[in-house]
């Protein structure tokens, strides 16, 4: 690579949001490093704050196809995305269920996964952007053990040594035993007895991953700090918790990718966009994650 610092690239997401706005207050905010070079990336063609079409997110979407082309030629060590408005991305010919999946796509990777972390709170999705009515159906064993690995692997790449992983059940008091349901049984706990004698057989320090735990209890016990990282069954499960107990400072990061991309945890705000009020925090902790990333992994 040319250039002499880390570049990471900062996609403005949909300009009619907060995009551009928390952008531009992370970046003079002095609560980045100076270390590296940051690259704004996308046009705001005649935006107007609060005010979404078509247009702003065919202008979001090319964004995102410059930043991940510019990724993969080496032009950049690593992508920050800003929020983009899924419904008139759609509209615009976005055929991704998420930024998470198109940067997946793009990038030829199948495994990979969606990381959130904040505050005292680290969580995996082993499904994502599917009904929840659909969960139970896709919800396998391979699947589980497979994100668990990713998270361990990013915890581990966080300098976390012998990370310690609490898996969720998907039922409430993780199935009662099989009396409020059986994925516990049939699936959740095979796997995490799966991903122990995986590490026993990578001479890693066994019992990193402790479950089925009820799900009402586990995020506490994270934060209590029992737990380095919660592996979850699904979105809302890992989220919810994740934004009450970091809503200013979380991140969503894509796992499995040859490059680090995080974003801010929240969405494009419309209804404050252009009024100085959107704070930059989780923007300001999507690059501070994105640039400790590139740094471990150059």
């Amino acid at each position: 690579m040319s250039t002499k610092r880390p570049r990471i690239g900062i996609t403005l997401g949909d300009c009619a949001g907060i995009g551009p706005e928390i952008a531009d207050l992370a970046l003079k905010s002095g609560r980045v490093p100076d270390s590296v070079e940051y690259v704004v990336i996308g046009r705001q063609p005649g935006c107007k704050p609060g005010a979404p079409t078509v247009k702003t997110a065919r202008a979001a979407a090319a964004a995102l196809e410059e930043a991940v082309t510019r990724a993969r030629r080496s032009e950049l060590h690593g992508i920050v995305t800003g929020p983009v408005h899924k419904a008139r991305m759609y509209e615009a010919g976005f055929k991704f269920p998420g930024q998470t999946e198109f940067f997946a796509e793009r990038c030829a990777v199948k495994n990979f996964a969606m990381c959130l972390t904040g505050g005292k709170i680290t969580v995996a999705l082993v499904t994502t952007h599917i009904p929840l009515s659909e969960v139970p159906r896709a919800l396998k064993q391979p699947e589980i053990v497979r994100v668990g690995l990713l998270l361990l692997d990013f915890l581990g790449r966080r300098g976390i040594n012998s990370p310690r992983i609490a898996v969720a059940g998907l039922n409430p008091h993780a199935g009662e035993s099989g009396k409020l349901g059986r994925e516990e049984i049939e699936m959740i706990a095979p796997a995490v007895a799966e991903l122990n004698q995986s590490l026993l057989t990578s001479n890693q320090s066994p019992c990193a991953f402790t479950g089925p735990i009820s799900p009402d209890t586990v995020f506490h016990r994270a934060i209590e700090g029992e737990f380095d990282g919660v592996l979850c069954m699904y979105h809302d499960q890992g989220l919810i918790p994740l934004k009450l107990h970091a809503f200013h400072s979380g991140v969503n990061v894509t796992l499995g990718l040859p490059f680090p991309r995080t974003s801010p945890d929240h969405g494009t705000a419309f209804e404050i966009a252009g009024k100085g009020t959107a704070r930059p925090d989780s923007m300001i902790a999507a690059i501070n994650l994105a640039v400790e990333l590139t740094a471990r992994s150059s």
